[in-house]
């Protein structure tokens, strides 16, 4: 009987440790890979969408065409995925570990900024593109607001011999690309909040291992 129970006893504390192994190598128990898979998808649609909307006039305007933020969000996510793969230790011992989290929550912090100034360029340019009243000239689309107004502003668009490229197919990418850098935002927002979270306020798994004086806990 006592030989039983010591068995018993072992095959528990083995199954603890596998328990904890398992723990220890779940997906997504390093780094929440979803947030840098999402940064990632999103970062590429805003870059490919960008340059369609480039593809559309030449003389649209870089701030028109925001492909730079989507390639500034994959370098992002490329640095989440590089925290997924370092090797996780507690206390951040190693410079690389404490660095890579630093950056990417600077980076994180700056998307938010970077989808915020996206967000307010593409609906200044969706409200001017509604009021539009265009017209073709040649192989140019040429608009304005107040077609009565002598001096009025007018914009002309290169290349567009049909002008419901812009007062259509344009306004529809402005759209688009307002709902794709708000949840980018939202995105790099929570990456920001969960890796302060992270460094300052450590979650616990209430998964004990080892002996009960040693009171090993391990970190989520």
């Amino acid at each position: 009987m006592g030989g039983q129970k010591e068995k018993m006893v072992q095959s528990q504390g083995g199954g603890g440790g596998v328990g904890g192994e398992e723990v220890q190598t779940c997906c997504g128990c390093r780094f929440p890979l979803l947030v840098a898979l999402l940064q990632l998808l999103l970062g590429v649609a805003i870059a490919v969408l960008a340059f369609i909307m480039a593809a559309t006039s030449p003389s649209l305007l870089v701030r028109e065409t925001p492909h730079w933020a989507g390639i500034i969000m994959c370098v992002v996510s490329l640095l989440g995925f590089l925290l997924y793969l370092i090797t996780y230790l507690p206390d951040e011992r190693t410079s690389m570990q404490f660095v890579a989290k630093v950056l990417y929550f600077l980076l994180c912090s700056a998307g938010v900024v970077i989808s915020v100034l996206v967000i307010a360029y593409q609906g200044h340019h969706y409200s001017q593109a509604t009021g539009f009243s265009c017209r073709e000239r040649g192989e140019d689309c040429v608009c304005t607001l107040d077609p009565l107004d002598p001096i009025a502003r007018v914009f002309s668009y290169e290349g567009v011999s049909d002008c419901a490229a812009i007062t259509d197919t344009l306004k529809l990418y402005f759209l688009i690309q307002m709902v794709l850098n708000l949840a980018q935002a939202l995105v790099c927002a929570v990456g920001a909040f969960v890796m302060w979270k992270h460094r300052y306020q450590v979650f616990f798994a209430g998964l004990q291992v080892g002996s009960p004086s040693a009171q090993h806990w391990q970190k989520v």
